[in-house]
């Protein structure tokens, strides 16, 4: 599997100090069932816990989550912040997800090369998640 996070995730997970061991775990958890909240047919919410915490007060990211193929961490916010997202703001992630999911590989080599898109590497695994 492919995991990805774009642009303004990316500025959000340096901000918050956000490994990208934490985003390996959160994709490697729903991947094996255990969801947070399933928003759409490819879209879920996920918990991530704050460095040095648990996930109770921690992180919410979206992420759109095709099968075994690809992950793409498209919006990220602090529990502390904001309970959750308003419908309008759903309904346009949702539209962002189907986006990033449809494109091809050489879509999304473009995309990084482009910097609108930055690959995870899941260095527990030894190669790409």
């Amino acid at each position: 599997m492919r995991i990805f996070v774009v642009k303004g995730f990316d500025r959000f997970q340096r901000r918050e100090r956000i490994t990208d061991a934490m985003l390996c775990g959160a994709v490697r958890d729903a991947r094996r069932g255990l969801v947070d909240a399933k928003l759409d047919a490819e879209l879920i919410k996920q918990r991530i816990a704050r460095p040095g915490q648990g996930k109770r007060g921690g992180f919410r990211a979206l992420i759109a989550l095709r099968g075994k193929e690809r992950a793409v961490f498209l919006y990220g916010f602090a529990k502390s912040e904001r309970e959750n997202i308003a419908p309008d703001q759903l309904a346009e992630l949702k539209l962002y997800a189907s986006r990033w999911l449809g494109f091809d590989d050489d879509a999304i080599e473009r995309a990084i090369a482009d910097d609108e898109l930055r690959e995870v590497i899941c260095e527990e695994e030894g190669k790409k998640a």
